[in-house]
């Protein structure tokens, strides 16, 4: 159809020699103080003068990248090693046949990709960005890796179903927010939790990652008072860096029967309680 752009085929943003020798020498140093100096130098001599996406293989997956406003991205190319490490484990021992993960605030794609990777052909995925760039970049690292359990929706989610605010952070856009008054604002689709989970067809949630900058309260407030409990998640994976983030999350699953597992510099992982039972 004319006047749509195509994206290359993934391979088309091959690194060049000196950019796969730098990624080697980042994807190998430890998680220390003197590791993370040598990849962070590094990385920064890899990004200088870098004008275009790089197309690499990220926990198995083939993802583009685009390192240069999205931190995220940045992370995933030179340090995957770094990224969300005890997330992605508990994800790992949880999966098993027929599992389904919810991905809000999916960014590019990375935790769905992780999980798909996992889960084998049974799985059900539903990654939603609101985001449309990043919503982008999503569909086309889905549509690389041809698995057949990621389904995408644009929107974002929240109290109700409508449209909203979205405000666009052009350094780092894996900060966009519809909490975060500041930046280029957007309009968006929005839908409640329950909504996007009755109409895209589940009858249970294995595992939710919720990551909306700062407005988790506006989609897990009216989700517990009206959600039916079989759509409750038996995990969540909470994040909870932004300034703007309410403690009170944590204290609302506790409250719904959830006990706190895990707590990270960036997410608090919480589990359901057996029968629902309120956690001590």
């Amino acid at each position: 159809m004319s006047g749509i752009i195509q994206d290359p085929p993934f391979g088309a943003y091959s690194p060049s020699g000196f950019q796969r020798a730098i990624i080697r020498l980042t994807r190998a140093v430890p998680e220390t103080w003197l590791g993370k100096r040598i990849a962070f130098a590094a990385r920064r001599l890899a990004l200088a003068g870098l004008k275009s996406p790089l197309d690499v293989d990220v926990f198995g997956r083939k993802v583009r990248v685009h390192p240069e406003d999205n931190v995220c991205e940045k992370r995933v190319l030179f340090t995957p090693q770094f990224f969300d490490p005890v997330e992605l484990q508990v994800l790992a021992a949880a999966v098993r046949d027929g599992f389904t993960f919810v991905d809000l605030g999916a960014n590019v794609g990375i935790y769905s990709l992780f999980v798909a990777g996992l889960a084998g052909r049974k799985a059900r995925i539903l990654a939603v960005e609101p985001q449309p760039e990043i919503y982008r970049r999503l569909s086309f690292n889905v549509a690389a890796n041809d698995l057949g359990t990621i389904k995408t929706l644009q929107c974002a989610v929240a109290d109700r179903d409508g449209t909203l605010d979205l405000f666009i952070d052009r350094g780092n856009r894996g900060q966009s927010s519809i909490a975060m008054v500041t930046g280029e604002k957007v309009s968006v689709q929005c839908r409640s939790l329950e909504s996007v989970l009755v109409e895209s067809g589940f009858d249970r949630v294995d595992a939710l990652k919720i990551d909306i900058e700062g407005a988790e309260d506006t989609v897990l407030v009216p989700f517990f008072a009206t959600a039916p409990v079989r759509l409750w998640p038996s995990l969540i994976l909470l994040e909870t860096s932004s300034d703007r983030w309410k403690s009170d999350c944590v204290a609302l699953c506790i409250q719904h029967g959830y006990k706190e597992t895990h707590r990270t510099r960036l997410n608090v992982i919480l589990e359901r309680a057996p029968d629902g039972e309120t956690a001590a």
